[in-house]
């Protein structure tokens, strides 16, 4: 058995682990038929898996995947329609404080080569890519001691910390899945129009974007985004990687505390600039926000 269906095997003892901690809320809310037919296709996957033969990397990754999807998927309860109670607040499809994980690369080490060499990609997903992860829990851990104490002296720090590990964390979960051995070329289709419509051309995109990646200062990402206010594609740079922020979110709630939002009533006084703040919140837009982004969801890890 190859070190990375071993790798592939660990995670379905995870999500194993996962069915068992969320068996009832499963049989509250889940159709019977589906999640009889989810038992029935995971113990097959776990009995290929224990026998090791003849099994193809990319297509045991996408078994797990599927299952571990399928599952979390059951476990998702429509808020919208319903009064929020305990069952929602405590959905185990949330991963709880200090909680993230390192799930397996969709595909082997080597599997890249030899564009990327299976060396780098260990270091990088095994040792780097953890540290994020490491790093993410701690902090997250740490600011719920802070709140618990009510101690908020080293905020500061661990919210640096979260956003760095953070942000690395999120960043890398997408950019190990826009790789594949199979990949290249061009795109096609709708998107390959909106290239077209954004940048002009693939070629002017693709030189845009090699440019901006080439010139990042110190570390950091180039990164293509659909902006939903411009609609349209736009490519960004982001030194870092983190800037005191984290990607793959959606802003429900912001406070402006450049000088410019407070100085000529507030003088220095942020603080109280930040107090009074709390008078003029919106929380029906708020709530219309995280209303429409909490449809959006990847997969938990």
């Amino acid at each position: 058995m190859s070190d990375y269906i071993v790798s592939i095997k660990e995670w379905s003892d995870e999500i194993a682990e996962f069915y068992n901690k969320s068996v009832r809320t499963l049989n509250e809310n889940a159709d019977p038929d589906q999640l009889n037919l989810w038992r029935k296709q995971f113990i097959a996957f776990q009995e290929d898996l224990s026998k090791g033969e003849n099994l193809q990397d990319l297509d045991v990754y996408n078994r797990a995947n599927e299952l571990s999807t399928q599952l979390r998927s059951y476990l998702e309860i429509d808020n919208e329609n319903i009064e929020e109670d305990s069952r929602s607040s405590n959905n185990s499809n949330v991963v709880p404080i200090g909680g993230h994980t390192l799930p397996p690369l969709p595909y082997p080490y080597d599997a890249l080569e030899p564009y990327i060499d299976r060396e780098t990609m260990e270091l990088h997903h095994n040792k780097h890519h953890k540290s994020y992860v490491d790093g993410l829990n701690k902090a997250e851990k740490e600011m719920q001691k802070a709140r618990n104490s009510n101690n908020f002296e080293l905020i500061k720090h661990w919210e640096r910390e979260a956003a760095f590990n953070g942000a690395g964390h999120y960043l890398h979960r997408i950019f190990w899945t826009i790789m594949s051995p199979n990949g290249g070329g061009q795109p096609s289709g709708r998107l390959l129009r909106e290239i077209n419509r954004s940048f002009g051309s693939f070629d002017q995109f693709k030189k845009h974007f090699s440019e901006a990646a080439n010139e990042v200062e110190g570390g950091g990402w180039a990164i293509l985004v659909w902006s939903p206010r411009a609609r349209r594609l736009e490519i960004l740079q982001a030194e870092k990687h983190q800037n005191l922020s984290q990607w793959d979110v959606v802003p429900l709630l912001v406070l402006d505390v450049w000088e410019h939002a407070y100085y000529l009533k507030y003088k220095n006084e942020r603080k109280k600039y930040i107090d009074n703040w709390w008078n003029i919140v919106n929380w029906a837009e708020v709530e219309k926000r995280f209303n429409q982004a909490s449809k959006l969801k990847w997969e938990p890890h």
